[in-house]
């Protein structure tokens, strides 16, 4: 089986037999009602393969549906001119990269229909083209934008420049609704739905499909298509990795599945992520390993917004479908690039219950904040987590502790910001990177616990004092009757009082009950 890893141009696709996950139907329904949409998905979800297969369904290659859905569906097979504009694969961070990239494209377009700029203006050049095309074939124009929105989001923290491709990215785009009459279908995709940021203000008959449920598995694979197409794939994976076939399976669900796109839409799997799986018959983080969320975390450290809170967020549809102020709320921003998903919805209250979709995401998110938090080379992470691991699950909270203490020790915080916070933050990290159950101010019924660890055969409760003593740590716990929450549980619970000094950014004291 040949597995179209990083092929984004369908042609390529079919004609080299690489394996296709049908998705016709649903481009046949969307091009049949017309109109001007866009859609909303993480990097690397088949985007650009999907704005491709549109391309080639309406240019009128019929020979290249054979056996498919859409085969059967479409009865004229029209070949309409499109007009293609690829924003992905640059990076935008000068006044003339986008006006490059621009100019690129609507050159070979006036190529194309024998059109002699009279104007140095990119939009006034894209209305003479789409007026060319129209006129040439005497078909409505087709338009599809492929990340439209690659050069403001490279910019979200350049207001400048970010100001400078809005502008001029508004009034490119606001051209389709001045030449209506003349298009067909307007169809554009990102990663992001910017809010107050706009490119937008001058389409405003656009239809937004990426939270609708119709749409919500036109992009990823399928728990259904998993079976269908690659059956064989996952008993040789099973094989390869000395797994049964529903072990395999299971594993899989849990690396790379879970992205839900609506409140009642079945849990689609990372394409990249999978199909790297399946031919390289091992389980790795290949989605996370292409891309690091760095500006996401400067967004995050700007902000108020808690990390620990990142498994269990609920907010309201509008927050999830743009980004007005990103440096006051990061989480439209982590949920539209992917890093957190819809896992349950409150029909009473209209809101979305998030958190990250599977452990491929959580892990590699958790280990790339990690660095920000956490002193020392990012490499000795794994170190320090693998013995952490092995000291709490096996009843030795004192060797858990001076792993601890001799990290802060080491080397002091890469930030210099709030030290009581980042301490908070880095013990909630280092814990919940474990992989056992954390709760950080877990709350009793006579207040909260800093920081809940249960294993299988203990729990730990850790109360963190800044600038105090260990002893009043342990006196809390006490008199709070922490540990009587679980007076009824059969593991040994360890008491763990911490003293935390800002002044050194150092584990001072400790002492276990």
């Amino acid at each position: 089986m040949l597995y179209p890893i990083g092929i984004q141009n369908f042609e390529k696709l079919r004609e080299g037999g690489y394996v296709y996950i049908d998705k016709t139907a649903k481009i046949h329904k969307l091009v049949s009602a017309g109109g001007y949409y866009f859609l909303s998905r993480p990097r690397r979800f088949g985007k650009s393969l999907l704005v491709s297969t549109i391309e080639s369904y309406m240019s009128g290659r019929k020979d290249l549906f054979n056996g498919l859905a859409l085969e059967k569906l479409e009865t004229e097979w029209a070949a309409y001119p499109v007009l293609h504009l690829d924003l992905s694969g640059k990076v935008y961070n000068t006044a003339e990269d986008l006006d490059v990239t621009l100019d690129q494209h609507l050159c070979r377009w006036e190529a194309s229909y024998g059109v002699s700029p009279r104007y140095q203006q990119p939009d006034a050049r894209f209305k003479d083209v789409i007026d060319a095309a129209y006129a040439a074939t005497g078909h409505q124009v087709v338009i599809l934008i492929d990340e439209y929105d690659k050069p403001i989001i490279d910019n979200l923290d350049n207001p400048a420049l970010q100001d400078h491709y809005r502008s001029l990215l508004q009034g490119f785009y606001g051209v389709m609704k001045a030449k209506d009459g003349s298009i067909r279908l307007g169809f554009l995709t990102g990663v992001t739905k910017i809010g107050k940021m706009s490119v937008f203000s001058g389409l405003n008959n656009l239809n937004d499909i990426s939270m609708d449920p119709e749409y919500s598995d036109i992009c990823g694979i399928s728990s259904s298509d998993l079976h269908k197409y690659f059956s064989e794939p996952v008993k040789e994976l099973a094989e390869r990795n000395s797994q049964t076939e529903d072990e395999c399976y299971s594993k899989l669900k849990e690396m790379y599945d879970g992205y839900h796109f609506s409140e009642d839409s079945e849990g689609m799997y990372n394409p990249f992520s999978l199909l790297n799986t399946l031919q390289k018959k091992r389980f790795s983080e290949y989605w996370f390993e292409t891309g690091t969320p760095s500006f996401l975390v400067k967004v995050m450290q700007r902000t108020s917004f808690d990390i620990t809170t990142l498994s269990d967020e609920e907010v309201d549809s509008t927050l999830l479908s743009s980004i007005n102020t990103v440096f006051e709320n990061p989480i439209p921003l982590l949920y539209q690039s992917g890093y957190l998903t819809i896992t349950g919805y409150d029909r009473e209250f209209g809101l979305y219950r998030l958190g990250f979709p599977n452990s491929e995401v959580k892990t590699g998110f958790l280990n790339f904040i990690f660095q920000y938090y956490i002193p020392g080379e990012p490499t000795s992470g794994i170190t320090l987590i693998s013995k952490l691991a092995r000291a709490a699950r096996t009843g030795k909270p004192e060797e858990m502790m001076r792993l601890l203490e001799g990290l802060f020790a080491r080397a002091n915080y890469q930030i210099q910001g709030d030290a009581e916070r980042d301490f908070q933050y880095a013990m909630y990290l280092i814990f919940e990177l474990l992989g056992e159950y954390v709760r950080t101010e877990y709350q009793t019924s006579n207040g909260r616990i800093d920081i809940l660890l249960q294993t299988e055969g203990y729990i730990y409760t850790i109360e963190i004092k800044t600038d105090g003593s260990a002893d009043e740590a342990l006196a809390q716990i006490e008199e709070k009757g922490y540990a009587k929450a679980f007076a009824d549980d059969s593991r040994r619970i360890f008491k763990i009082g911490v003293n935390f000094d800002k002044a050194s950014r150092r584990i001072e004291e400790w002492k276990i009950l």
